[in-house]
């Protein structure tokens, strides 16, 4: 299937932040209520064609801050060769990098992130630190470098000067595009989140991702955006009913795609 266009219309909300009224929540209504799901292991082609086990870990992981590496650092000393196939090479090598221009990334071990298990490990492939998450009964963001757990989602930050004089900080929550790679992503193989193959979850982007949302703007928020994507989803349910047309913005075009049952009819 084809991937949806970069630049589909999109249907956007914003909100004061109800723990902080200096920020501003600025949200993708359209991606948030999208069916998207992770498919490793089943149907993910990957980033490099030829490599669906390495999914979107070919790459190392940039690592945000101290409180980032710290996270990792400690999991992977938890890590046992039961569950990390490369923990040896780990303790002789280290499992962390310099990237050209001096960022902490994790190293790049026969193409593909150290941290990731390979087709034929006893546990399975994937990713060591998610693997043990859900060994442990964690939530896979308190164990894996950011970049990692925040997609399929991107926050991004901007300063907002009104024209009164006053100010305030946008937060911005959407989707975790090619664009969102840098220039290099719009030469991956393929990616998942404009992908129809990808978009079949039985619930939207906003319930399948509710601990991670929750880390990325707190409860509050969260339980606010929550009642804003409910309210979009039933706006478009009402809609899809009464056979009338819609704005394409209303529904993800990769949901669209992979269920002719997400589009709105037309009158």
């Amino acid at each position: 299937m084809t991937e949806s266009p970069l630049d589909a219309p999109r249907a956007w909300a914003e909100l004061t932040d109800p723990a902080d009224p200096a920020q501003r929540l600025r949200l993708d209504l359209t991606w948030l209520t999208s069916r998207w799901r992770c498919i490793y292991g089943a149907g993910c082609h990957g980033i490099e064609a030829g490599e669906p086990d390495a999914g979107c870990c070919t790459l190392g992981a940039h690592l945000t801050d101290d409180d980032d590496h710290a996270r990792v650092a400690a999991v992977a000393g938890r890590l046992g060769p039961d569950g990390w196939q490369l923990v040896d090479e780990a303790r002789d090598e280290g499992w962390l990098a310099e990237d050209e221009d001096g960022e902490r990334v994790t190293r790049v071990v026969d193409g593909a992130c150290i941290f990731l298990n390979r087709p034929g490990f006893p546990a399975g492939p994937g990713c060591a630190l998610h693997q043990h998450a859900l060994a442990e009964g964690l939530a896979p963001h308190t164990t894996k470098p950011d970049v990692c757990w925040q997609v399929p989602l991107r926050r991004g930050y901007r300063d907002v000067e009104r024209a009164d004089g006053t100010s305030y900080l946008e937060i911005t929550i959407g989707e975790y595009d090619r664009r969102a790679w840098g220039p290099g992503g719009h030469d991956l193989d393929w990616w998942c989140t404009g992908s129809p193959e990808a978009h079949t979850a039985g619930e939207p982007v906003y319930v399948s991702q509710r601990a991670e949302l929750v880390e990325l703007v707190g409860q509050e928020a969260y339980d606010a955006l929550a009642r804003l994507c409910e309210e979009h989803l039933a706006a478009v349910d009402a809609l899809r009913e009464s056979g009338r047309r819609h704005l394409p913005l209303l529904v993800h075009p990769a949901t669209a795609a992979a269920s002719p049952g997400q589009e709105v009819g037309e009158s």
